[in-house]
C-alpha cells in the first residue's frame, strides 16, 4: 500500500486540521511541506489526475501574488501555464490536500477529507 501523504502548510488551520484528524484516524501521513519543497510540474500533473481536477482548479485566487499576477479563475490560459504558475509560486496550491496513490482530496472542510478516508485504501 502506498504512502498517505499530506501537503501541508504548518502556518495554515485548515492544514492543521486535516493532519490533527489524520492522526486521529491513526495515520501518520508523510508530510511535505510543499512551500518549503514545491512540487514540479510532473508531480503536479500527477496531482490534479488524483483529484480529478484541472489545474486552475487548485489556484488559490485570493493570495497576494495572484492578484499581483493578474489571475482570475475565468483567465482562458493553456493547462501547462497554470501547472507553471503552481510549480513556481507554490503558495497558489490550494490546501491541505491528501493523496495516496491514483486518489486524492483536498481538504477544505475537513469533512471533506473524513468522507474520502473512508473511501481511501490503506
Amino acid at each position: 500500500m502506498s504512502t498517505l501523504r499530506l501537503l501541508h502548510n504548518p502556518r495554515c488551520s485548515k492544514s492543521r486540521e486535516a493532519l490533527a484528524l489524520l492522526r486521529e484516524h491513526g495515520i501518520e501521513p508523510e508530510i511535505i511541506e510543499y512551500l518549503k519543497t514545491p512540487l514540479d510540474i510532473a508531480m503536479l500533473q500527477t496531482l490534479c489526475q488524483a483529484l480529478q481536477r484541472e489545474p486552475v482548479a487548485l489556484i488559490r485566487f485570493k493570495e497576494d501574488i495572484a492578484k499581483q499576477l493578474g489571475l482570475q479563475a475565468c483567465d482562458a490560459r493553456p493547462r501547462q501555464e497554470w501547472l507553471h504558475l503552481l510549480a513556481h509560486h507554490p503558495v497558489l496550491l490550494e490546501r491541505p490536500i491528501a493523496w495516496q496513490g491514483d486518489s486524492a482530496v483536498i481538504g477544505r472542510p475537513t469533512e471533506a477529507l473524513a468522507e474520502w478516508l473512508k473511501t481511501a485504501r490503506r
